[in-house]
Order: C-alpha cells, then sequence, then structure tokens
C-alpha cells in the first residue's frame, strides 16, 4: 500500500507583525521543506526568494487582503518577516536553543544556549501607515538634497535584489539603499526638483554622498522605522576574551544553521 501521508496536525505558533500589525498562524517546517531551503543557498536571489516563499507557504491562516504570495510580499515589511522568521524558528526547532554570537569587543564567534523566548522583546510600529509613510530626510552637507525614506516591503527587497546583484552589486549596499524612496535635489535656475527614483540612480547617487549624508539616512531610518520590530538580545560572557555585553542574536544567520543541522 502505497504512502499517502500520516495526516498529522503540525505545531502551529501566532504571529503579530510589529509594523503592519497584522496576524498570522504559521506551522512548522517539514523535512521536504527544509531540504528545499538547503538548495538556495547558491545566490541572494535565491535565498532572499526561497526564505519568503517558505514563510508564506507555512502560513495556515493570514489576514483575508493576502490572496497570493505577490500581495504577501507587497503587504509584509522586512521587521515583519523578522517576527514571522522567529514564530518559524519557534515552532520548528523548540524554545531552548543553541545558538552562535559575535563578541562585539573581539569579533570572535562562540555558542550559547538560551531560552529564545527570554531574549524576546517586541516594539510595535505606533500608527497604521508603515506602508504608505514616507519621510523626507534634507541632507545636511549636499546642499538641496532631500532623500525620501521609506519602510521597504519583501516586494522592494526582491526587486532590487534582482535588478541590482547580477550587475555585480555587493548586497550590502542593496540593504542600506531599499530604505530609500527616492532623491530630490533643488537648483535654483529649475522651477521643479529633479527626482531620483530608478534603482540604479539611487545606487549611484547614494555612492556619490558624503559620509555624513549616509549616516543622516541611516538615522532617519532608524528613528522612523528602523527601532519597531522585535528584538532577540541577551547577555553573554565571551569564551575567548569573558567581555560580558548584550548580544544581538542573528536570527535569519542562525535559522540556517538549523536548517544544515549544524547545531
Amino acid at each position: 500500500m502505497p504512502f499517502t501521508g500520516f495526516g498529522l496536525k503540525y505545531p502551529e505558533y501566532e504571529v503579530i507583525t510589529p509594523q503592519t500589525k497584522q496576524s498570522f498562524t504559521i506551522r512548522t517546517l517539514n523535512v521536504q521543506e527544509e531540504e528545499r531551503l538547503k538548495g538556495s543557498m547558491v545566490t541572494p536571489q535565491k535565498v532572499t526568494d526561497h526564505l519568503n516563499k517558505c514563510i508564506y507557504e507555512a502560513l495556515v491562516m493570514k489576514p483575508d487582503p493576502i490572496k497570493d504570495y505577490d500581495t504577501f510580499l507587497k503587504s509584509i515589511t522586512l521587521k515583519d518577516r523578522d517576527a514571522l522568521l522567529y514564530g518559524l524558528y519557534h515552532v520548528t526547532y523548540e524554545d531552548i536553543r543553541n545558538y552562535d554570537v559575535r563578541c562585539t569587543t573581539c569579533r570572535k564567534t562562540y555558542p550559547v544556549t538560551v531560552k529564545a523566548s527570554s531574549t524576546f522583546n517586541i516594539i510595535p510600529y505606533p500608527a497604521d501607515d508603515v506602508l504608505q509613510k514616507k519621510v523626507r530626510v534634507p541632507l545636511p552637507v549636499s546642499a538641496g538634497v532631500t532623500v525620501i525614506v521609506k519602510q521597504p516591503t519583501l516586494a522592494d527587497e526582491l526587486y532590487l535584489v534582482k535588478t541590482l546583484t547580477p550587475i555585480g552589486q555587493a548586497t550590502d549596499i542593496v540593504t542600506e539603499i531599499m530604505v530609500i524612496d527616492s532623491f530630490e535635489q533643488n537648483i535654483e535656475t529649475e522651477k521643479t526638483p529633479k527626482v531620483f527614483k530608478d534603482p540604479q540612480d539611487i545606487r549611484d547617487a547614494y555612492y556619490s554622498l558624503p559620509a555624513r549624508d549616509k549616516r543622516a539616512i541611516h538615522n532617519a531610518y532608524m528613528e522612523e522605522f528602523g527601532k519597531y520590530g522585535i528584538q532577540l538580545k541577551m547577555r553573554a560572557s565571551c569564551i575567548y576574551c569573558n567581555d560580558d555585553s548584550e548580544i544581538d542574536i542573528d536570527l535569519v544567520d542562525n535559522f540556517f544553521r538549523m536548517v544544515f543541522g549544524a547545531r
């Protein structure tokens, strides 16, 4: 008799996303889904797309407006994905886990065993318009230039990774510029400002900025959007230099370590 399934009910976990404030129920991964994720570790595009699809396919319940994968990508911010990934990690790999953390003093990585829920904290976005809100930031050094900052969605991230990475663009810079909606430049001899919205124009404009302007963009994003989300923090003592400090757990890195069975 061929196998047609055990008819199992998988463990489930409810997640309220911190920025869009939507309720999801996510189930544990199965072995087949783990194996599929292992095959995604090839290019930045595949990792991003496969991780998003893995989360989406593990959703048991989701808000009514999210009808398919495309609307999911457009309706969820990167900070929301952190919360969903935490829920997926928690329900799949249990609460008490081995994590790898990096010492803030000697920069070496060492393992710690911790109850994940004891490190978890959530700071919700204080309004309901995170997907519509844009913040204008006049740059302190580049006179006449204003950057419009936003909270990127999963669709924004995927589009930029696919658009910029194939032409040799480092993924780190994609992470930095995805918070930029556009640049505006006011020129005295022109009535209307020049607006730069094309991803490659944004990339080139960002590269041309003085370093202090880059920090102004980062600080504005963190103040308006970036500080709202989940935090996984713990105190740990480094086994190499004995430094005792508060550590941020890298959830994505540790998630993939569990997928590959490193611990």
